[in-house]
């Protein structure tokens, strides 16, 4: 009687089991190359002489094997690599605690000057998909009024660095507190999509379920990806 072939005899069935149910499912890669390796001797030992086992189904056999060990090999780098990934986020992000990083976002906030100085200038940005001939930004305070509307005119593409001296229209301090500001851009007519854009340091890093997350002073909580730039 013909011996079955090694691979067919190692998977049980004949067909590589990928699941947690398959006759092989608790052995190892290395134990699978061992026992395939103890199976084709044997084969090899008792194959009819008249018969035996052809160069091609051989090296077939071979090829399989090595097919299987190979994919789980790579299996296992892969998720080595993702592991080392996430690692090398978390460590990247870790690197920005007490930066300020500038990420989406449309709340800032200005401190009381000291007596007779003006007001620390508050630091923002806008970014836009493409050119845009005329931008608006205005800042509202905590009851929706309009504090101040600054005309910043053409912008470029990207970011841009907006600046707002703490003053109202009336050319008056505004009071300290927090501030919302909106965007309006256009080109030729057209309206353009502009981000809002704010700073705030990052005060501590975690790892979440949708990944590393930057936690920020201000009680925001972003993404390494939200980051366009830090200070």
């Amino acid at each position: 009687m013909a011996v079955n072939d090694a691979l067919s005899s190692l998977n049980g069935t004949g067909t590589t089991q990928t699941g947690g149910t398959g006759g092989t499912g608790g052995i190892s890669g290395s134990d699978n190359e061992q026992r395939f390796l103890k199976l084709l001797v044997t084969q090899l030992n008792n194959q009819d002489p008249l018969n035996p086992m052809q160069n091609a189904e051989l090296t077939s056999q071979l090829a399989q094997m090595s097919t299987v060990t190979g994919i789980e090999k790579l299996n296992a780098t892969l998720s080595g690599l993702v592991n080392q990934t996430g690692t090398n986020q978390v460590l990247q992000a870790a690197s920005l605690v007490g930066y300020n990083v500038l990420s989406p976002g449309n709340q800032i906030a200005t401190t009381a000057p000291k007596e007779g100085e003006d007001p620390a200038p508050v630091p923002f940005a806008v970014q836009l998909p493409g050119t845009a001939g005329d931008v608006q930004v205005k800042i509202v305070d905590g009851a929706g009024r309009t504090v101040r509307t600054l005309e910043l005119g053409s912008m470029p593409e990207g970011v841009n660095a907006v600046t707002w001296d703490g003053k109202a229209d009336d050319g008056s301090v505004a009071p300290a507190g927090n501030y919302s500001f909106t965007v309006v851009a256009s080109n030729d007519g057209a309206k353009v999509e502009a981000t809002a854009l704010t700073f705030a340091q990052v005060a501590a890093v975690k790892q979440g379920a949708n990944g590393v997350q930057l936690e920020l002073a201000n009680g925001r909580s972003i993404s390494l990806d939200d980051v366009r730039m830090y200070l």
